[in-house]
């Protein structure tokens, strides 16, 4: 199918009219067709999300992660439901460890958000963060863009947890928000600094009862290691806030943020960050795709497992062996 013939055929989707309507079935539908791995599924995916463009980037996208008890759920669901009592429709794409027996997603977010997932301005979606490193899902960025179609103005995509590769999901949302525990002095060499220098805001949960001095503390010695770093967004100083998921206090607030945050980097500096990490995703995606063809490459499956057994008792070196099975991938 030529990529001409995938656009005439696009609006014919069974999907397409009742997507744009904002029928929440149809979008689920939608975003597992997209996260499918056969073929005809993804040459049709590829003309619906294709046709569906002109309806998409109208939201403001927001990546939130934090280490596993910080409260994530329980801070997007408040958060969510704050949004929608001002007008907003939210939407949740939130990526979930991965069963290693079954693929799928172990914990799922809506049993863990239930008033949010009840809510008819809110659709929420967890995914398997399958084998993607960066704490997303790699259909994350399609998924995105189909709710955006469907009407979302909000879109906030929830990472598996904190670590060395939690950063993907900066290179896709326009504010990236770090949710943090009520912990300073020494607790902060427990997060890594590579998603702190890439954080756009960070938030100290749990800022209530017992732990309310202590949250305000951590704030204060966040605030402090940040003017160490060199900010990653121009025209715009991360900042520190404290609240609280479960009593809501200062969760209002985070959105303010978020909006001081769009105005000062401007439009055109949203449309400067969308077009770079379109870009960064192409490319992403070239390098996913051709792994994907050279595992299935009839050559490369039967060298493979020897090779693999000549690596692993020391017999061939890793770059040796690699170029064999790219020599092989490529007819050479």
């Amino acid at each position: 199918m030529t990529a001409a013939a995938s656009r005439s055929q696009a609006p014919d989707d069974p999907l397409h009219a009742p997507l744009l309507a904002g029928d929440r079935r149809a979008l689920a539908r939608a975003i597992t067709l997209v996260e499918s791995t056969r073929e005809d599924h993804r040459l049709r995916a590829d003309a619906l999300l294709s046709a569906l463009l002109p309806k998409t980037g109208r939201s403001t996208r927001l990546g939130i992660t934090g280490i596993p008890g910080v409260g994530k759920s329980t801070f997007i669901e408040r958060f969510g439901l704050t949004l929608i009592g001002q007008g907003h429709r939210v939407a949740v794409l939130a990526i979930d460890p991965s069963s290693k027996r079954t693929g799928g997603s172990i914990l799922g977010d809506k049993t863990r958000m239930e008033l949010l997932s009840r809510d008819p301005a809110a659709f929420i979606r967890p995914s398997p963060a399958g084998t993607t490193l960066g704490g997303v899902a790699r259909r994350t960025r399609e998924a995105m863009l189909l709710v955006e179609a469907a009407g979302y103005d909000v879109v906030i995509v929830e990472t598996v947890g904190v670590g060395q590769s939690e950063t993907a999901v900066a290179d896709m949302v326009d504010m990236f928000v770090l949710l943090l525990p009520p912990a300073g002095g020494d607790d902060l060499q427990g997060i890594k600094k590579g998603v702190v220098e890439l954080a756009d805001l960070l938030v100290v949960n749990k800022a209530d009862g017992e732990f309310k001095a202590a949250a305000h503390r951590a704030a204060a010695d966040y605030a402090n290691a940040l003017r160490l770093l060199h900010p990653s967004t121009a025209r715009w100083t991360p900042e520190v806030r404290t609240c609280s998921a479960v009593e809501g206090g200062g969760v209002a607030e985070v959105w303010e943020t978020a909006g001081r945050f769009r105005a000062a980097i401007g439009e055109a500096g949203i449309a400067k960050r969308r077009a770079a990490q379109a870009r960064a995703w192409l490319w992403n995606e070239v390098g996913e795709t051709l792994m994907s063809a050279l595992r299935g490459h009839a050559d490369v499956k039967r060298q493979v497992a020897q090779l693999e057994r000549e690596v692993e008792r020391g017999a061939l070196a890793p770059s040796a062996a690699a170029r064999r099975l790219l020599d092989a991938f490529l007819g050479r």
